[in-house]
């Protein structure tokens, strides 16, 4: 196939186009580069892309209504996975407009970018924080989601409403994706890993939020791709039992979905800091603070569907895979 994806340049998007490209798909992936986090960590994560066979890098801006359109039909994807967007639930506290422009006008446009194209399948990024208010554990599909607590969550919910819209409209096959705290080798620095690790290694103090009682389903990179992967080739398909009376948030009369894509087992933000200390070889200076405006106290993923569905459950021990990062850390920072 022909996949689209944007955010070729980030931590999800990086991994998806090497895994596609190495079963021999060809990539069109498109990215800003914008300097929300180091921008050389994402040049080198582009670097090794653009060296293998079949990669073709645009670099463009979501909200560009006319350069959107235009890739599209200039490369006519088989199938997207769009997963560029404004990232982090703190940053909308701040720039709030940044939400917007990416994460509404820019998923607009490949919406419409998809309508046009008559694209097969349209898989996109949500985001466990649209469960924003909800105390039931674990979190379903299932749920109602209409509290959320961040304008980034918000957007993510809209994300959702926007793209059942088009499956309704035009019969465009879409399936969201609700990842949950995602980690791992080439993670995002603005991420507690990554944040904790560079802290303890420079013998500086973490802030620890909600006095380290803040419990987060933390779900391996390894694990997501393989689950986005997996529903990228299981097309969304109308539920023939879906009804008004009673309507079910994760499907629909119309071709669309959502799936939760989580570990199934939270952990307690202190014990994930003890198992960097273990791996680092060093302790942690800890800054005990309050929960944060916008921040949730836990999230705790059901994955039912997706092992039903596509017959996939993460599984990558917390344990082994804050190793994995830690040795990526040091060897990427020869630290």
């Amino acid at each position: 196939m022909k996949v689209l994806i944007t955010g070729t340049a980030g931590f999800i998007g990086s991994n998806v186009a090497h895994r596609l490209l190495d079963r021999g798909d060809e990539v069109v992936g498109l990215d800003n580069l914008n300097d929300y986090y180091d921008i050389n960590l994402k040049k080198d994560r582009l670097s090794q892309l653009t060296a293998k066979e079949g990669f073709i890098d645009v670099r463009m801006d979501l909200e560009d209504r006319s350069g959107v359109a235009k890739l599209f039909r200039d490369h006519k994807p088989d199938r997207v996975v769009h997963l560029a967007a404004q990232a982090g639930v703190r940053y909308s506290l701040i720039n709030p407009h940044a939400y917007i422009d990416s994460n509404i006008q820019g998923t607009t446009n490949i919406l419409e970018g998809c309508r046009h194209n008559k694209v097969a399948h349209l898989v996109y990024a949500s985001s466990s924080s649209v469960y924003g208010a909800n105390t039931k554990m674990p979190f379903s599909v299932h749920d109602n989601v209409d509290h959320p607590v961040s304008l980034y969550a918000a957007s993510k919910k809209a994300n959702e409403l926007m793209a059942h819209t088009y499956s309704h409209l035009y019969q465009l096959p879409t399936t969201g994706l609700r990842f949950f705290t995602v980690y791992g080798p080439w993670g995002r620095p603005d991420m507690a890993l990554f944040l904790f690790t560079k802290a303890i290694l420079e013998g500086k103090p973490i802030d620890v939020f909600n006095y380290g009682k803040c419990r987060r389903d933390f779900t391996y990179i390894d694990d997501i791709v393989e689950g986005v992967i997996r529903i990228l080739d299981k097309v969304a398909c109308p539920n023939p039992d879906w009804s008004g009376d009673c309507p079910d948030t994760s499907t629909s009369y119309a071709p669309f979905k959502i799936y939760n894509i989580g570990n199934n087992q939270p952990v307690e933000l202190l014990r994930f800091i003890e198992i960097i200390e273990e791996c680092l070889g060093m302790k942690a200076e800890k800054n005990l603070l309050p929960l944060q405006p916008g921040d949730v106290p836990a999230t705790y993923a059901n994955i039912d569907d997706l092992i039903n569905d596509v017959g996939f459950k993460p599984a990558m021990p917390i344990e082994e895979g804050i190793a994995n990062f830690v040795a990526w850390y040091r060897d990427y920072y020869k630290v």
